[in-house]
């Protein structure tokens, strides 16, 4: 991967991160650890029936070309990491890097047969020694991986769904995709070009009008897709009449409206965030309903610890919103 300083890398180890190859990554979600512990599960196993204990949170691109305010990952360019030598990197074969990511998650999650006490926790622990579920969104933008559509076939050969989510800023690579993962989507940054720049601070030009075509080209791919906004008290939390523009642009399967946390990189001082930047449940349920009535979408579901809404396009999204394991996988 394009050289790391040491200070960065050695960050990212202490907060978890476990480096695959030359660019890719895994770390272990909150909810995973909640699932082999008995705990509370993500708000992706109450909307679409992910197992949180068999799944891996990861990414095969370390590098970003946003620099969201609102991400709680570390920001790899905000601690010299140099984003745009990727172009350079001698990429990993997709093969590879699934193998190195099952590795490294069941190194993770291998310290936890230690708290498997109960008959539950025995049988998570086994089954999270073999993924069923990627989601390709830990840090940086997986879009940057130029063989994306052969990474998530192979994965499907594996009967492991996939999750894809996208910043929206490469159409290019949008419309390259001949296969497409089980869910696909891209984040809803912001209602207007003003919102847009102060909220991701884009390191390329042109972003907002490419990040408007990436929405357009996905009104029509043959997936499951959602818009997955992240609300930001103060940021981004205003024009719900833009937003509702947006959406109805990409005409997606869901909605995901959901309240800003702040941990993480969030805190750090060039960011400008506080607690106070963090609306709390009923503010998220109440921008929910104004969008819920701008656009049609039907209030589906709710996370209260997540503070997340899910609004459906249709019946048929509502109907259909739980994952179907059984059809992933070669020649299903």
């Amino acid at each position: 991967m394009p050289e790391m300083p040491n200070e960065l890398r050695e960050k990212m180890k202490k907060q978890g991160y476990h480096f695959v190859g030359r660019h890719s990554a895994v770390k272990i979600c909150e909810y995973t650890a909640n699932g082999l512990e008995g705990k509370e599960l993500c708000y992706k196993f109450k909307f679409y029936g992910i197992r949180s204990w068999q799944c891996i949170q990861s990414t095969p691109a370390i590098g970003c070309d946003l620099g969201c305010k609102f991400c709680w990952r570390i920001i790899p360019e905000e601690h010299g990491y140099k984003w745009n030598e990727l172009n350079a990197v001698e990429w990993d074969d997709p093969g590879s890097i699934i193998d190195g990511m099952i590795k490294e998650q069941r190194r993770i999650v291998s310290g936890y047969k230690a708290v498997a006490d109960t008959e539950i926790k025995k049988r998570r622990w086994n089954e999270a020694n073999k993924p069923m579920h990627v989601a390709l969104s830990l840090t940086g933008e997986p879009m940057f991986y130029p063989r994306m559509s052969d990474l998530i076939k192979e994965f499907h050969k594996r009967g492991v769904s996939t999750f894809l989510v996208h910043n929206g800023t490469l159409p290019e690579a949008i419309k390259k995709l001949d296969e497409l993962p089980t869910q696909f989507y891209i984040s809803l940054q912001a209602p207007d070009e003003e919102t847009y720049m102060k909220t991701t601070r884009p390191k390329i030009p042109n972003a907002w009008p490419r990040f408007k075509e990436s929405l357009a080209l996905m009104r029509n791919m043959r997936t499951r897709t959602v818009l997955r906004m992240t609300l930001v008290k103060g940021l981004n939390m205003t024009n719900p009449e833009g937003y509702a523009e947006l959406i109805k642009l990409a005409m997606p399967n869901y909605v995901e409206v959901k309240g800003f946390s702040f941990v993480g990189g969030s805190r750090e001082e060039q960011r400008g965030l506080t607690i106070s930047s963090m609306p709390n449940h009923e503010e998220i349920k109440e921008f929910a309903k104004v969008l819920e009535k701008l656009t049609g979408y039907i209030w589906t579901d709710e996370h209260k610890t997540s503070r997340i809404v899910l609004l459906s396009r249709d019946s048929e999204s509502v109907a259909s919103r739980k994952i179907d394991f059984e059809k992933i996988g070669a020649g299903k």
